[in-house]
């Protein structure tokens, strides 16, 4: 799960990272209410959605005017920066062409930056622990920097029988090249990071850039923090944090049902039980020319009605010009899917090509079903013939269209 910008910084600063001082606004007027209640004399606007590149970004009603943060001096420019963002679709590299609305903004008190570092607390899945990497380079693409400077990239990890330990952030402090009043400041940070990653069952911490004020002090600028959605019953801080308008609808939809949905550009639509075998569907529509519309697993013991909304939520996507079901029946009975398929399909008026593939627990009894349904499916032997009959079915559907 993701939250805002302002929420990470909210959380962190609760376990000691130092951040600037700043309001969340929903409106305009709540912009220039939070800039008079700050006391400096400069102010930044930032849009925020859960993307990154906002700086670097445009809006889709001015491609040629600024991003998404903003440099004001006045409360007159704030209330000019917050009018031109708020209710915009902002566009940047991470949210594609389709950009995403703003409908939060958040207003900071200006710092005095002396300079910029990259730092991000992760979970390594090579060792199992959980890791900080720091680099030099603040405020770019980490990406970027590991592939052309992989050298001022400084790795640690954590052993989680010790936990983070002082001698751990001294480490990443020097690598900085820091000193003084602000190692010190650097240590805290980083000892504050590592509590906050662990106890809020966090998946990522980045500040990027964290820097160093005119004060020798160590500061959160910009903050990011994804969770572990599975931890969420014991988060329920992070939970209340949720925005679900920044969520991908049909994504939202299948948490509702238990169903673990993930949309994708192409337009096969697949529904399969057991992620492995979703994976392996998707794969194998690639290897014989088709492009997968989503990644849908409906568990091992889903219902006929979770059933029935998954291919409802997959139909829900307009590009979707067929529909593979691959089942693989253990504890998912075949003839469950088999009811569940045909209730969807005849409720949607199903208007493209449709492959089931079953396997396993009352195979026979499902094909039985399907058969005598009156819908046109098409029925597949096995996973190869399932991926050769949909990628097939679909082209020539859009051909006839």
């Amino acid at each position: 799960m993701n939250i805002h910008e302002y929420q990470a910084k909210e959380l962190l600063a609760k376990y000691g990272v130092s951040v600037p001082k700043g309001i969340a606004a929903m409106s305009v007027d709540e912009a220039v209410k939070a800039a008079k209640e700050l006391p400096g004399s400069l102010y930044v606007v930032k849009a925020q959605i859960h993307a990154g590149g906002r700086g670097a970004g445009h809006f889709k009603n001015n491609p040629e005017g600024q991003g998404g943060v903003r440099l004001c001096k006045t409360s007159d420019e704030v209330k000019v920066a917050a009018e031109a963002m708020m209710g915009q679709v902002l566009v940047t590299k991470q949210t594609g062409e389709e950009g995403k609305e703003v409908q939060r903004l958040y207003v900071t008190d200006g710092v005095e930056i002396e300079k910029e570092y990259y730092c991000s607390v992760v979970l390594d899945r090579n060792t199992d622990r959980v890791s900080f990497m720091v680099s030099t380079e603040g405020g770019m693409d980490i990406e970027e920097v590991a592939e052309n400077n992989p050298e001022k990239i400084t790795h640690a990890s954590i052993d989680p029988t010790t936990g983070m330990m002082p001698f751990h952030a001294r480490k990443l402090a020097f690598s900085l090249g820091l000193e003084g009043d602000a190692m010190k400041s650097a240590v805290k940070c980083f000892m504050s990071l590592y509590k906050a990653f662990v106890e809020l069952d966090a998946s990522i911490v980045e500040i990027n850039p964290l820097i160093v004020t005119d004060k020798n002090e160590v500061m959160a600028l910009d903050a990011k923090m994804n969770f572990d959605e599975n931890a969420l019953f014991r988060q329920k801080l992070v939970a209340d944090m949720r925005d679900e308008t920044e969520e991908d609808e049909n994504e939202r939809e299948a948490k509702n049902w238990d169903l673990s949905y993930v949309s994708m550009d192409g337009n096969i639509g697949c529904m399969v039980n057991g992620a492995g075998l979703a994976m392996s569907t998707m794969d194998i529509i690639k290897l014989y020319g088709g492009e997968p519309a989503n990644f849908l697993d409906v568990g091992g013991g889903a219902t006929a009605e979770r059933v029935t909304a998954a291919f409802k939520i997959i139909l829900s996507d307009h590009n979707v010009k067929g529909i593979l079901v691959n089942i693989f029946g253990g504890i998912m009975k075949c003839d469950v899917i088999a009811e569940g398929v045909i209730a969807a399909a005849k409720e949607v008026n199903l208007a493209v090509p449709l492959v089931v593939r079953l396997e396993g627990t009352n195979v026979e009894k499902g094909k039985e079903l399907m058969a005598k349904s009156g819908l046109p499916i098409i029925s597949a032997d096995d996973l190869e013939d399932a991926a050769k009959k949909v990628v097939e079915a679909t082209e020539k559907a859009q051909k006839a269209a």
